[in-house]
Parts: C-alpha cells; structure tokens; sequence
C-alpha cells in the first residue's frame, strides 16, 4: 500500500471525529457515575463508537463517491487514493470491530449500538435527502454517544438526560445549517427543511426544540442527580444557546456556531456536577 492510499484510509476514517465521538462517550459513562468504577465497560463503549464513527464516516463517502466527484473531488475515493471495492470492504471490517467490543457491554448498550449501526448505515441511503429526518438521524446520532456511555456502566439517568439536551440542541443547530446552506443545497437538488417549509419556518421549528432543551436543562438538579454547581454553570449554558438561536435568525453562520460554544458548555456543566458529587 503506498502513502496515498494510506493516507486515503486515514481520511475515510474522519480520525479527529471518530476521537471526539469516543470522548463525548467517555463523558457520558462519566456523568453516569461509573467511567472510573467500571473502566473496562466505559473502554470497550469508547472503542466501539471510535470504530462505529470510522465506519459510518466510510460508509458516507463510499455512498456519495458520484457526488463527490463534483463537490468534493479531493476526497479519498474520487482521487483514487482508494478504490470503491476498498472503501466498501473497509467500512465492512470497522462496522465489524465495533460489534465485536459493543458485544462486551450491557444489553442495553448492545441494542443502542446495534440501532446506532443502523441508522449510521441508512442515513445517506434513506434519510438525508429527507426533509427535517437527515437533521433528527445526525441529531440523534450525536446524542447518542451520552447515552451510549451511560448504558455501558448501567446508571441512564444523568446520561439520558445529556442525550435528549445533545440530541434536541443538535437538531436545532442542523436546521440552523441548512438555513445557512440555502443557496448551495437549492442547486444541488436538495429537500432540506429550510427549502421545503421556508426559511421563517425551518428558524421556528429550530427554536421551539430548543426551548424543549433548555426547559428539560434543570432535571438533573430537580432530581438530586446534581447539585448546585450544575445548575451554575448550565444555566449560562442555556442562556447561550437562547442567544445563539436568536442570532441565527439573521446570521445563521454566526448563529449555529454559537449554539455549538453553548453546547459544549452544557457539557462541561455535567461533568461539573459529577465531579461536584465525587468530591463532595
């Protein structure tokens, strides 16, 4: 194998994502109370999103290889650094690997990987042509590694609660996108929501589900799983987003990265509340 169909491997594989899917995992068994009493568990689950991710990065690209031909002619498989076949086959061992370290977890864990596979094999086949259900599969997708983390060490509680905020944030910020991407996807031929229901709409739609993630926000203080210093710092959090949602609608670009910072910072504010009830 030379270096070019070697550095094609590397790039199908989208390596940094693959990396942030594993940590957004470890954060979910972390939350959950169990990364540092069960790291055999929280390990497995952070391989197997690692190989998941890589596998469903692969999987894209070997289904858009016509279109990125056009749009993206850099790209591994439209370069011929890698061939269709290899692509293929190589998405095939990845998805491979991940049941193999997904199949060392609980049950729960298992069926949420095996839907997770699925819909990370549906998505560019069924889904993201779809309007309003290629932004809910990515949505649920991102969120999903909370939960996946917190099903690998058995307490969903805090984890469930990070993946509905994650899940229903990422929604947000993906019509938020297509607003953005308006122009390029209405000559490309695609139905996003945004080109389907309007823009005013689509920006509607984005924020009602966010007012659900940040009502939702306080649950985990309102049941005791936290304590104050959650709530301290996810209510800047929400306050971020807001603000993010309502600057999307004139400037979606500065927007939707804003709703990215603020959903970072959610983040950071579970972690907080765990690390708050370990010391305390």
């Amino acid at each position: 194998m030379d270096g070019d169909a070697l550095r094609g491997y590397v790039e199908l594989a989208r390596p940094l994502n693959a990396f942030v899917a594993g940590v957004l995992t470890f954060v979910g068994a972390f939350v959950a109370g169990g990364a540092l009493t069960r790291p055999s568990l929280a390990g497995a689950a952070v391989v197997a999103t690692w190989l998941a991710t890589a596998a469903g990065n692969a999987i894209n690209d070997y289904f858009d290889r016509d279109i990125d031909r056009i749009n993206e002619p850099g790209r591994p498989i439209p370069r011929g650094a890698v061939s269709v076949r290899g692509a293929l086959v190589y998405s095939v061992l990845l998805f491979g690997g991940a049941v193999v370290f997904a199949l060392l977890l609980p049950p729960l864990a298992i069926a949420i990987a095996v839907i997770n596979l699925t819909a990370l094999v549906a998505y560019t086949r069924v889904f993201k042509g779809l309007p309003g259900a290629g932004n809910a599969v990515v949505a649920y997708l991102g969120g999903s590694t909370f939960l996946f983390g917190a099903a690998a060490v058995g307490d969903l509680r805090a984890g469930a609660v990070l993946f509905v905020l994650a899940a229903l944030s990422t929604f947000s910020r993906e019509i938020i996108k297509d607003v953005e991407d308006v122009a390029g996807d209405r000559a490309e031929g695609l139905r996003t929501l945004p080109i389907v229901v309007g823009e005013r709409r689509a920006h509607l739609v984005a924020g009602a589900v966010l007012i659900i993630a940040v009502a939702a926000s306080p649950l985990p203080f309102v049941w005791g799983i936290f304590g104050l210093p959650y709530l301290v710092v996810v209510i800047p959090a929400d306050l971020v987003m807001l603000a993010a949602c309502t600057l999307g609608y004139g400037n979606p670009t500065r927007g939707q990265r804003l709703l990215k910072y603020g959903m970072f910072l959610a983040a950071v504010a579970f972690v907080v509340g765990r690390i708050a009830v370990v010391i305390g």
